[in-house]
């Protein structure tokens, strides 16, 4: 099974200084067949105006990520955290027992995109955790680069849930492969470019094509082939 979801069938919300659009159900845009899909709730993918952004504002018992697409954020934490994060870095949060936070646009002229990316924790509880690491084009350059993980896992980021997130650019005509176990399930999440994606289980395959802010559910099938069409960057994850 595969759900294609398309960027122009994602909610939308337009406050002026930001412009959002939702993956899945959040805020005020509510649908009750796109509730999430497994551990992740939430992909909302923003642009903020100059200066502009969210006020503090609470959290609990979340792993939540933001990939800066372009243009930069000043994020501020209850645990002490002041930092700024460019595109091309990745910041994780497990807000844990709780954590207040606020993030804006540290550019007085630039506008900024990013994708906000809430996953659930794997049990209530833990201590308050931050991080942020800068990935270039090079490192995920026609490849499938691991970005975030178990603590189990060997990758550059933690998070507390069984969740592999990837990152990869790729050239024109390229080509990356990834065996997904057939007790786990995948999303993809195009940024830019087209791809086409060939989903295999056995002597079963599709082949559907995506755009630009698209994303796709996978479900029962075993191989991913993602081919671009033109230069083009997206995320994967591989949930349990």
């Amino acid at each position: 099974m595969f759900e294609v979801r398309r960027s122009n069938e994602r909610g939308f919300a337009n406050h002026g200084w930001l412009q959002a659009k939702h993956s899945f159900s959040f805020a005020n845009y509510y649908d009750p067949k796109q509730m999430g899909f497994r551990d992740l709730i939430v992909i909302n993918q923003d642009i903020v105006a100059p200066t502009a952004g969210f006020g503090t504002h609470p959290h609990n018992d979340m792993e939540i990520l933001t990939y800066v697409i372009s243009g930069s954020i000043r994020h501020k934490d209850s645990m002490g955290n002041d930092y700024v994060i460019e595109a091309g870095e990745i910041q994780t949060m497990s807000a844990g027992t709780g954590v207040r936070h606020s993030e804006f646009n540290a550019s007085d002229k630039e506008h900024l995109e990013l994708l906000q990316i809430w996953l659930l924790t794997d049990k209530a509880g833990h201590t308050p955790s931050y991080d942020q690491k800068k990935f270039t084009k090079e490192d995920k350059l026609n490849q499938l680069k691991l970005v975030a993980g178990s603590y189990s896992e060997e990758a550059p980021l933690k998070i507390h849930q069984d969740v592999k997130l990837f990152a990869s650019v790729l050239e024109k005509q390229k080509v990356v492969e990834y065996k997904l176990n057939e007790t786990r399930y995948g999303w993809v999440q195009l940024i830019q470019g087209e791809i086409e994606l060939t989903l295999t289980k056995n002597q079963d395959s599709k082949t559907v094509n995506l755009g630009a802010g698209d994303g796709i559910k996978i479900d029962n099938f075993t191989m991913i082939r993602i081919k671009s069409l033109s230069e083009s960057e997206f995320i994967f994850f591989d949930l349990n």
